[in-house]
């Protein structure tokens, strides 16, 4: 574990699922850790934060004078904030430009995800999001690291609709062979506290804490449920892109990020192998104790 006493982080978005993880994992390491959260966010929310061992900071994201002067004197902004448009362009655009004259460094954005560097435009809204921001990052000064892990391997235990324990099957889309990367929300966290007090930390680090088959959680799973587990192939991945426009064109225009047409467009990039992560930058800080799909899928449900 890096040690990073004497040093202070920003992070916005530290009330979420991630965010909270990261914050712990900053305080771990011993770092100075404000958290920034929306005027009016309820005491119970900051309360969370400060027994997670941040400072929770109440400022107006609209206002990028104000987020300015909450930002001086930290070497790094660490972003894990969500949603679309609104919140991935535009209120990460105000981050960035508070960051930028704050003198800020360092900037971590919310990307948390499979290689979007590699993948199609056009072919995953979510993605495509990411993609326009780093463009938006990489034409000012601040020096950037996005850190790219696949899907979060927490979903393997209900919400990705591919272990199927009803009928003990594996779903997949495609080749059952096809390499699949997953990293477990801590996991991302622990790696994200040490790249925000990694001054020599690149443009994009790729992660995961495993990579798995269909066919090797099919294996996996007879060995843990000791019953007979089978990959079950839903299709093949054109046929999956026309449910996808089928699921798009019949769902409520919605403001959640993660409708049912977005999730099949990530398991997409994922099947075909086009936001496969190579290299893994891993072992970078030493880290040994990665969360495989084992020890993911040997939780209670």
């Amino acid at each position: 574990m890096n040690d990073g006493m004497g040093r202070t982080i920003v992070l916005a978005g530290a009330t979420g699922d991630l965010g909270g993880r990261v914050l712990s994992a900053l305080v771990r390491r011993r770092v100075s850790a404000r958290a920034l959260v929306r005027s009016g966010t309820p005491a119970a929310a900051q309360d969370a934060v400060r027994s997670r061992g941040g400072m929770p900071i109440p400022v107006d994201f609209g206002d990028t004078t104000a987020l300015a002067r909450e930002l001086v004197g930290a070497e790094c902004v660490v972003s894990v904030l969500n949603g679309l448009e609104p919140v991935i362009l535009e209120l990460q655009s105000r981050l960035l430009d508070a960051a930028v004259a704050a003198g800020v460094p360092r900037f971590v954005p919310s990307d948390f995800s499979l290689d979007f560097t590699k993948t199609r435009p056009g072919d995953n809204r979510n993605m495509d999001l990411r993609r326009r921001f780093m463009a938006r990052v990489d034409a000012t000064p601040i020096r950037a690291t996005s850190i790219l892990n696949g899907a979060f391997a927490d979903l393997l235990t209900g919400e990705a609709p591919i272990v199927l324990h009803r009928v003990r099957r594996i779903l997949y889309w495609g080749d059952a062979d096809q390499p699949l990367d997953f990293t477990s929300k801590d996991d991302v966290a622990d790696f994200t506290a040490d790249v925000a007090i990694d001054e020599a930390a690149p443009r994009v680090l790729r992660i995961a804490g495993d990579v798995v088959t269909p066919r090797d959680l099919a294996t996996l799973m007879t060995r843990l449920d000791s019953r007979r587990w089978k990959p079950l192939r839903a299709g093949g991945i054109g046929r999956l892109s026309a449910l996808i426009r089928i699921a798009r064109t019949l769902s409520p225009k919605s403001d959640a990020p993660f409708p049912a047409w977005q999730g099949m467009q990530y398991l997409r990039d994922m099947s075909s192998g086009r936001g496969k992560l190579s290299p893994l930058d891993n072992d970078r800080y030493g880290k040994i104790d990665w969360a495989g799909a084992e020890a993911v899928l040997s939780r209670p449900l």
